[in-house]
């Protein structure tokens, strides 16, 4: 079955950065609002999609809404801005970018630095950082300051293209996985699951996982999923030991990253899931980075038994992340199996 590549591209134009979610928000809202029993939004903005199940146990599915960006941290006299990150950014990726200040208006601007020009020759040998940049909106200060204030939050400007059998996009990371829970939800939507499904569309995960640690305290659910994108260093270069994943072989099932190892048991029966509806599947070991499984599994009294689904993201947190469309569609089918069948599983110690 093919994904709807219209779709995901919404979802990855809509602006979004941590704290600032209120527009892909909406979107999510508007999606949603049909496909499941009721909706909750909870006081830090993350976005509940509840569908009710046989038997009263809790599944919690966490997909990230908020995208890596900036925010305004100063406005010179001649109108150019100064900015914080707010993510992580490899810094030598901002040179020659536009971004969209959302101000009182969304304006354009461009990401400048020194020109190579006027350079010296050690200034030429170093490393960029993210201080040596800013953003020129083409405006003087008085038309800057109308518009923009300390504070406004900033995020990349870049569409969505297919590319062979890709996507390619900003903020695939985590778009992807807002697409594919929307789409969990919709194939669901008139089907029968074991358990309450709590689709939880979080906030601030970007800077330290906080949206799902909070939805997590309330939602104290039995079983989490965390979803979210991993990386694909399936590149030149690179060894087979390093690779993380690689593109177009399949969903990735989680074993552990820096802030979670998976529940062992939820590792098993994903695989064994994987394998008996013959859905394409690898192994992730990530030893840098977190996602929200972290606050799925360990933000609620005992614990929950969690794993997660990651999708193969190539160049990671730049404007020009790939992923494989039958990867994608693994991932939605792998879900989709897993929460269905949750009550088959073997949760023995």
């Amino acid at each position: 079955m093919p994904i709807n590549v219209d779709l995901l591209a919404k979802i990855c134009k809509a602006p979004g950065a941590p704290g600032f979610e209120k527009e892909i928000r909406e979107l999510v809202l508007k999606e949603i609002e049909e496909l499941c029993d009721s909706v909750d939004i909870d006081n830090m903005g993350n976005v509940t999609a509840i569908k009710k199940g046989k038997e009263d146990k809790r599944v919690m599915i966490g997909a990230h809404m908020d995208e890596i960006g900036f925010i305004v941290t100063h406005i010179d006299k001649n109108g150019f801005l100064r900015f914080h990150t707010l993510g992580g950014f490899d810094p030598k990726t901002l040179t020659a970018q536009r971004v969209i200040v959302h101000g009182k208006k969304d304006l354009v601007g461009v990401m400048s630095s020194k020109p190579i020009h006027v350079m010296t020759s050690e200034e030429r040998q170093k490393l960029p950082k993210t201080t040596d940049y800013f953003i020129d909106l083409g405006m003087p200060y008085e038309e800057v300051i109308k518009h923009v204030e300390v504070g406004s939050p900033i995020t990349r400007e870049r569409e969505l293209i297919e590319m062979g059998d890709c996507v390619n996009s900003k903020s695939l990371d985590n778009r992807l996985a807002v697409f594919i829970l929307i789409e969990l939800l919709r194939e669901l939507k008139d089907k029968e699951v074991p358990y309450d499904i709590y689709g939880v569309f979080t906030v601030q995960e970007e800077i330290g996982i906080r949206g799902a640690s909070v939805s997590a305290q309330k939602i104290q659910p039995d079983f989490g999923f965390g979803l979210d994108t991993t990386i694909a260093f399936d590149l030149p270069g690179a060894s087979d030991h390093e690779k993380v994943t690689s593109l177009g072989d399949g969903a990735a099932i989680k074993v552990m990253d820096s802030r979670t190892v998976c529940d062992y048991r939820m590792v098993r029966y994903m695989k064994a899931t994987a394998d008996k509806h013959n859905i394409k599947w690898q192994p992730e070991i990530l030893t840098a980075g977190g996602t929200d499984t972290a606050g799925i599994q360990q933000m609620t009294a005992g614990g929950s038994i969690a794993g997660a689904v990651s999708i193969p993201t190539r160049h990671l947190h730049q404007v020009v992340e790939m992923a494989h469309k039958q990867d994608i569609r693994d991932c939605i089918d792998l879900l989709k199996a897993c929460v269905s069948e949750l009550d088959q599983g073997d949760w023995a110690f």
